[in-house]
């Protein structure tokens, strides 16, 4: 398998140019472990480190490999072990806030073409959370795809119903529904995928991510849990990130289920998200409307004739609120962390002209 069948296209061969490679070869990251990461190149899959350099000099989880990455290492041991040396350009980072309390970033994968939002036809389905996905999908420039699992639930009308209500209420994405107990709808997603091409699937656990995985791969690769009867939601069954290749040579990231999705930093993908309010912000009175309470808000205005959802309203004013608080609230992080590290250099030479 050669590197542009794993996705390295024009664009980041470009982007080589500018390294000066000495002795380092290109590969991917495939999966991400908590001491090492596995790498695939033209060959095989091996097990690979960061430089203490790269380890020790990261800022944030940005600055270190993602699943999906394109890094240039150094091969050791008869190619059986790498060193990373660089991360190359990234096409695109998908990330959102870590979950709980903390105010920083969790990254989920690098270098993705297109994201599958699943979501499954029960107690799962929430276009609120939909939402939330689509502004995280937009704000890194991948092509949304809305795949609506266990379609087996409910009737043709019903789930005619619930295609119309999502393209309604979020916008014209593409919405494919399948289910997996009685195999119906996957063919129509294996097309979508293509060689060459990286996708990722995203959604809450529970909704069939690793079964709709093992169907594409044709063999029961990944393990797999049901869901709890008692409330009808999922448990974890994918532990970590990871880059699968399928026959046909596309590429799919598994991803664990996602309960918390906070995002912040995502002004595009909130207006890509909801253009159909952006659009109205431009007829409103005032140029620095909040949308909120302003004589001659067209959102406002538009939300009171009904001519917008209420719910998506809220949705847009509470995610807009979300990332600005924050983001404010991550830079100001970002700040005193600086000022810390300013200080204990400081201390250090302090020290180090007195020992002299």
């Amino acid at each position: 398998m050669n590197l542009h069948q794993l996705g390295f296209d024009n664009w980041f061969q470009e982007k080589l140019q500018n390294y000066d490679r000495n002795e380092l070869n290109v590969a991917r990251i495939t999966a991400v472990n908590r001491d090492n990461y596995l790498i695939r190149n033209e060959k095989d899959e091996i097990t690979a480190e960061v430089t203490g350099k790269m380890m020790f000099s990261a800022e944030s989880n940005e600055d270190l490999p993602a699943v999906g990455d394109w890094v240039l290492v150094e091969y050791f041991d008869n190619h059986s072990h790498a060193i990373i040396h660089a991360i190359l350009p990234r096409k695109s980072l998908l990330k959102r806030k870590i979950a709980g309390k903390k105010i920083d970033f969790q990254v989920i994968a690098a270098n993705i073409d297109t994201a599958f939002i699943m979501q499954s036809l029960d107690s799962n389905f929430n276009l609120r959370r939909l939402e939330r996905y689509l502004v995280m999908i937009n704000e890194s420039h991948i092509d949304p795809i809305i795949l609506l699992s266990k379609s087996d639930l409910i009737s043709t009308d019903e789930l005619s119903a619930k295609i119309s209500e999502i393209k309604i209420k979020t916008g014209d994405y593409k919405v494919m529904s399948f289910s997996s107990m009685i195999k119906t709808g996957l063919n129509e997603i294996s097309e979508q995928i293509k060689s060459g091409s990286t996708y990722c699937l995203l959604g809450s656990s529970g909704v069939g991510k690793t079964t709709l995985l093992n169907l594409l791969l044709g063999s029961d690769e990944f393990f797999t849990r049901e869901v709890r009867k008692k409330d009808n939601r999922g448990r974890h069954a994918t532990a970590r990130r990871q880059l699968i290749v399928l026959q046909n040579g596309g590429m799919v990231i598994d991803t664990p289920g996602m309960r918390e999705l906070g995002n912040f930093g995502v002004e595009t993908g909130i207006d890509e998200t909801f253009d159909d309010i952006l659009s109205l912000t431009k007829l409103c009175r005032f140029r620095n409307c909040t949308h909120t309470n302003e004589t001659g808000c067209a959102v406002l205005a538009a939300v009171e004739k009904q001519e917008l959802d209420a719910g998506r309203y809220n949705s847009y004013i509470k995610l807009r609120k979300e990332s600005e608080y924050y983001e404010m609230s991550y830079y100001e992080k970002r700040k005193r962390d600086k000022q810390f590290g300013k200080m204990c250099k400081e201390v250090m030479k302090h020290k180090e002209k007195k020992g002299k």
